[in-house]
């Protein structure tokens, strides 16, 4: 089986071919060779031979020539100009996440076998007068730009699949935290960074007040979503190719409060709260409790709790907690 990953020199991206390359085997089959397609990567790629990376952008038609094979059998396809960057950048958002996802899927179709495309959307997908709790019935009204992209994005995929092009399934996913490395220009940045930074020393300021709810995933769970999104038979995606994922929903006081009982009051004390309106703006947005039935049905998994969120990646990231 031949793999592409899109963003695959990003943090999920990266931690994929990982996984996947240490599993040896997705849907049944073995692996054969993974291509990674992104702007850059991390200075240490695994050493080994199935993996390739290859250096360009998603929305150049030559490059996604190159990387489309005609026998490739599974697509993650998580590049994407991020929210806040989106947002900024209105051209830029719609030249990366709309037209490099057409163009992907343009090329796609010329595969001998329809393959299978994880699409990462989000529940920015989600905004404006929106009820208490959302679920699988609640209606995407995108408020932000990036959030319309993705929406369009599920679209495409539910069309493409419905000709037989593709054989797609598309996951919204809440906030993954905590991500590793440094702050990015996503508007939910502020979520990590509020774990992350103190956990390495480093003052974090939050740009949001403390009663700002998220809804989250941690990088353990949606890295198994990914790929048990891939290996469901496509009967399961039924009516929907769409599915909001499990998560939990907290506060930043709450964050900040299990941070405090999993490595103590002087790292919650290095969380600093500096009002940022442009960030704020995006995030009020956002919708933050969740009722994922179909998703639960389907087997996809949320974390059990905040504290053990956080110690996971403690674990995972080998942090030496400061």
């Amino acid at each position: 089986m031949k793999i592409l990953i899109t963003g695959g020199g990003g943090f999920l991206g990266f931690k994929l071919a990982r996984a996947l390359l240490a599993r040896g085997t997705l849907d049944g089959q073995s692996i054969a060779g993974i291509t990674l397609l992104d702007g850059a990567f991390p200075a240490q790629l695994p050493q080994d031979a199935r993996l390739k990376a290859v250096t360009g952008d998603v929305s150049d038609p030559k490059v996604i020539a190159g990387v489309c094979a005609a026998d490739t059998a599974a697509v993650f396809h998580l590049a994407a100009v991020v929210s806040g960057a989106a947002e900024a950048d209105f051209d830029l958002g719609m030249r990366v996440n709309l037209k490099g996802s057409k163009l992907l899927l343009e090329h796609l179709r010329k595969c001998a076998q329809p393959p299978k495309l994880v699409f990462t959307s989000s529940v920015a997908a989600f905004g404006g007068d929106l009820p208490p709790v959302l679920d699988d019935r609640t209606i995407a009204t995108p408020q932000t730009s990036y959030g319309t992209q993705k929406v369009i994005g599920e679209y495409l995929v539910n069309d493409y699949s419905r000709k037989g092009f593709i054989d797609g399934r598309s996951l919204r996913l809440p906030t993954i935290v905590v991500r590793a490395g440094k702050p990015n220009a996503a508007a939910s940045s502020f979520a990590s960074g509020i774990i992350r930074e103190p956990l390495n020393g480093v003052v974090s300021e939050c740009p949001v007040g403390l009663d700002t709810g998220v809804w989250l995933l941690s990088p353990r769970r949606v890295i198994e979503a990914f790929i048990h999104a891939c290996e469901l038979p496509a009967s399961a995606w039924a009516p929907g190719r769409v599915v909001n994922l499990p998560g939990i929903t907290r506060s930043v006081a709450q964050m900040v409060e299990a941070l405090k009982k999993v490595a103590g009051a002087k790292a919650a004390a290095r969380v600093v709260y500096k009002g940022e309106a442009r960030i704020q703006a995006i995030v009020r947005t956002w919708p933050v409790q969740f009722e994922t039935p179909r998703a639960l049905a389907m087997g996809f998994r949320a974390d059990a709790d905040l504290e053990t969120l956080i110690r996971d990646y403690i674990a995972d990231e080998h942090i030496l907690v400061a």
